[in-house]
């Protein structure tokens, strides 16, 4: 009877893996996220604006999508990209080209056929409700003008990439370098790092000839503004290749007897007394005062320095996180086991510590965006000739009758933030 009893309750179970089949990690977490109507949508107005973000020059944008012209087919969206990219250069004639006077044998346009710094000499400081001369309904300005005649919907979209560029990249910057100090200095305390004389003597040197060649050495090309994404890539390969370089030559050096003793670091006591004066100096002070050495401000330099005075916060709680697991069973196995401090640090204790980590991240990108809204209301940061959210609210200051720069901008900060 007892033998019966369980096989009938082996087929009942069996019967019901059937009906209801196992649901995996994500697809549980997601189950549960859609329970929250608010998240739900607050999810999707996030999509909806990273995808503003991502089609900007294809939503507003002077050029058109696809041509054909004489014969000849162009993509010129795609090709002003490779060439503010520094991949690629217009044809003769194309440099200058008026693209919205051409004669087309077939078009495809962008759903606003302006760019954020088109200038409608005819049409400036229109409302959106108020008559607009133009050519045809095609070409009105949906959302108004500002004070010049630049298209405020096209601003709108061009802002939009900004804050999102702006708070998501500078967070990314800004938890690199916060997990990475935050990490080593919970794991190592300061007795736990030890380095031979070879690689902190060479090192030191290495940092200052990364320095000089990344960045010193190629200040022109840094700031001439002409395939920056390029330049900018080249100074990171010389400065890492001139790191991994010292470290490899560090290695052969540390044979020596002198040269290969050890020392304790006291890695815990530096990083928390840079992160104790980084934090005793005021962000926006320091983010202005950065600005001013800066020749010519871009949205990737100001992505760059708010990432670079933003970590604080998340070294302090990467650090705590990894205070409270470095000694727990799993930390300890992976020791006893002979794995290398690198591995345990980036494969076993970072991925266990880093809940309240990224909650700080959403924070962090939060306040990015209203940092960057901050600087272009003040006229730094990407530019005052870019038509951003914060240059929008600007404008609306000194003209108080022109509502739509005030109501548009700000509430898109307020929905995004």
């Amino acid at each position: 009877m007892l033998f019966r009893n369980r096989k009938r309750e082996a087929r009942l179970l069996e019967a019901m893996k059937k009906e209801r089949p196992s649901q995996g990690y994500w697809r549980r977490v997601w189950t549960e996220y859609k329970k929250n109507r608010m998240a739900l949508w607050a999810l999707r107005i996030l999509l909806f604006l990273i995808f503003i973000a991502l089609t900007a020059d294809f939503l507003a944008n002077d050029k058109p999508i696809y041509c054909k012209l004489d014969g000849q087919t162009h993509w010129p969206i795609f090709k002003n990209f490779a060439v503010q990219s520094g991949w690629s250069k217009w044809p003769d004639g194309l440099a200058t080209f008026d693209w919205q006077k051409a004669e087309y044998e077939s078009v495809v346009w962008p759903l606003i056929p302006y760019a954020d710094n088109n200038v409608d000499i005819s049409n400036y400081l229109k409302g959106p409700f108020e008559e607009q001369s133009v050519q045809s309904p095609r070409f009105r300005h949906r959302l108004g003008t500002d004070g010049v005649g630049r298209d405020v919907a096209a601003g709108m979209i061009k802002g939009t990439r900004v804050a999102i560029f702006v708070g998501v990249l500078a967070m990314l910057i800004a938890a690199f370098i916060g997990i990475f100090f935050g990490a080593i200095a919970g794991y190592f305390g300061d007795k736990g790092l030890r380095l031979s004389r070879a690689r902190l003597l060479l090192n030191a040197i290495g940092l200052v000839l990364a320095y000089f060649y990344a960045i010193v050495a190629r200040r022109y090309q840094l700031s001439s503004g002409e395939g920056l994404y390029t330049e900018l890539l080249i100074s990171l390969l010389i400065a890492l290749g001139i790191l991994l370089f010292v470290n490899l030559l560090s290695r052969p050096l540390e044979k020596i007897p002198f040269l290969g003793h050890r020392h304790a670091i006291a890695v815990d006591l530096l990083v928390m007394r840079f992160v104790e004066v980084m934090n005793s100096i005021p962000g926006l002070l320091l983010l202005l005062a950065i600005l001013v050495l800066v020749p010519k401000p871009t949205i990737f330099v100001v992505m760059v320095i708010i990432g670079m005075i933003s970590w604080t916060g998340i070294t302090r709680f990467i650090r705590a996180e990894i205070l409270r697991v470095r000694n727990l069973e799993y930390i300890e196995a992976a020791r006893a086991m002979g794995y290398k401090d690198r591995r345990i640090i980036w494969r076993h204790a970072i991925p266990n510590a880093l809940g309240p980590v990224l909650i700080t991240i959403a924070f962090g990108i939060a306040g990015a965006i209203l940092l960057e809204a901050f600087l272009s209301f003040l006229g730094q940061g990407v530019g005052i000739e870019n038509l951003t959210w914060g240059r929008m609210l600007s404008l609306a200051r000194s003209n108080f009758s022109a509502w739509w720069l005030a109501v548009f901008p700000g509430f898109a900060i307020f929905l995004t933030v």
